[in-house]
């Protein structure tokens, strides 16, 4: 069969109760759409695109059950080109070079644009999405990529920059309780024709552990609905009901996914704001959730030196022993010493300092002109050292009182300004002090 061949007869129509409840209750049309108003609102970018069949290349980003391939159905029945779709976890390049060839096709000889949508677009690798770029760019193809996954860290950038990224969010409750009346009410795509009743607790049960996720929810939902017993005719969905339907909470984390970085940077900032219960709940979250303990640890000897650093310098020796155990004993034990690092350096004093002082070298050494060793610094160990000069004029400080002498350990003008300022917390109070002395030693000896 060529592409213009008459279409086959379609096969007989599959029994809609075949179909999981989240699919059977799909909307047809943005009026049945739920959610996402602060994108598919009225007078909305997307939605007036969609409504004028006009649609961009676009990237729908979000979590499970949130709406994007919802829409994209939606689009499908709404637009007047080629709707064509592709699943990134099964397709490869052949499967793209195929639809391209049809598209540019369908083009030329008819006139019909193509809209290929994409599902889980972050599975193609950096050179399955670069098969896209010429045909976006063209506009052989009006692409629509979803993904969970954070599109600014996932998609290449070229093909990022062609595209509009639109943020789904996790439905609200009242959004979800709108999905559950619907369901229980619609007799033909729905549990209707059960005559179901979903006491208080037990609705309140499914949309709390829900999470935001339609899918979730309303496949819950069909398991109760259809494991209630049926009394006069009625199917009551219980609180136990609901429990064992539900099973375990649908967490919101995906170690791979962007709440990987969210909740990473909610555990890092309240280890910063001294908040050693908020530092053990995101911490027990990711631990939860599967995310890799080496990773938690990594992170916190990173910020025992950028949040800590010389106020305590325990914090580092703590975090590299935590990271340690991690390797040493593993889950479930080494939640124990990972959280005691935690603890730790969230009650600890705090100071910038070090890595505000690293910020400042690097960008003189970035951005100045390097300057060359002073002869006295140079190696003096090599045979011949001394005789080019190196090391003359160096004085060694333990020859000095208090293991100090005033000289200089940079030429001139190459650093634009002091690097470490010790703050007033901890430690480094005290180093601040023996700074101050040696920079006043400096001074009266002209140096």
């Amino acid at each position: 069969m060529t592409l213009f061949d008459p279409e086959p007869p379609s096969p007989p129509t599959a029994d809609v109760t075949a179909q999981p409840l989240a699919a059977r209750m799909r909307p047809v049309s943005l009026e049945e759409f739920v959610g996402q108003q602060h994108i598919l609102g009225p007078g909305k970018l997307l939605r007036r695109a969609i409504e004028a069949d006009e649609l961009m290349s676009a990237i729908f980003w979000g979590p499970p059950g949130c709406g994007k391939s919802t829409l994209a159905s939606v689009i499908a029945r709404h637009t007047r080109s080629s709707f064509e779709t592709l699943s990134a976890v099964t397709a490869g390049v052949a499967d793209v070079r195929k639809i391209i060839a049809a598209a540019r096709e369908r083009w030329s000889r008819l006139g019909i644009r193509t809209t290929l949508f994409v599902d889980e677009i972050h599975r193609f690798n950096r050179s399955q999405q670069d098969a896209f770029l010429p045909h976006v760019e063209d506009g052989t193809i009006v692409l629509i990529g979803a993904t969970t996954e954070n599109p600014y860290f996932e998609v290449n950038s070229p093909l990022l920059s062609r595209s509009r990224v639109f943020r789904f969010e996790p439905l609200s409750e009242d959004d979800l309780r709108r999905l559950v009346d619907a369901a229980l009410a619609d007799a033909e795509r729905g549990l209707g024709a059960l005559r179901p009743a979903v006491t208080p607790d037990a609705l309140a049960h499914l949309l709390d552990q829900s999470n935001g996720d339609a899918r979730s929810l309303l496949n819950a939902l069909e398991a109760a609905v259809l494991a209630a017993p049926e009394v006069n005719g009625v199917r009551e969905v219980t609180l136990d009901l609901a429990e064992e339907a539900m099973q375990q909470r649908s967490l919101a984390y995906d170690p791979t996914g962007d709440s990987h970085y969210d909740i990473i940077s909610a555990f890092i900032k309240s280890l910063r704001g001294s908040d050693p219960d908020a530092a053990l709940y995101w911490m027990a979250r990711m631990i939860a959730s599967g995310e890799d303990p080496r990773f938690i640890a990594r992170r916190m000897i990173v910020h025992a030196s950028e949040d800590v650093g010389n106020a305590d310098p325990m914090a580092l020796l703590i975090a590299t022993a935590a990271a340690h155990a991690v390797e040493y004993v593993g889950l479930p034990e080494a939640r124990i010493p990972m959280a005691q690092a935690a603890i730790y350096i969230a009650c600890a004093p705090k100071s910038n300092s070090t890595v505000v002082a690293i910020g400042r070298a690097m960008k003189d050494a970035q951005e100045r002109k390097p300057a060359p060793v002073p002869p006295p610094l140079r190696d003096s160990h090599y045979k011949g050292a001394a005789k080019l000069g190196h090391g003359k004029g160096y004085l060694y400080p333990h020859d000095y009182p208090g293991h100090f002498v005033a000289q200089e350990h940079a030429p001139p003008d190459a650093m634009s300004g002091p690097y470490y300022e010790p703050s007033d917390q901890g430690r480094e109070k005290a180093i601040g002090e023996r700074l101050a002395a040696w920079s006043e030693a400096r001074a009266e000896d002209g140096g």
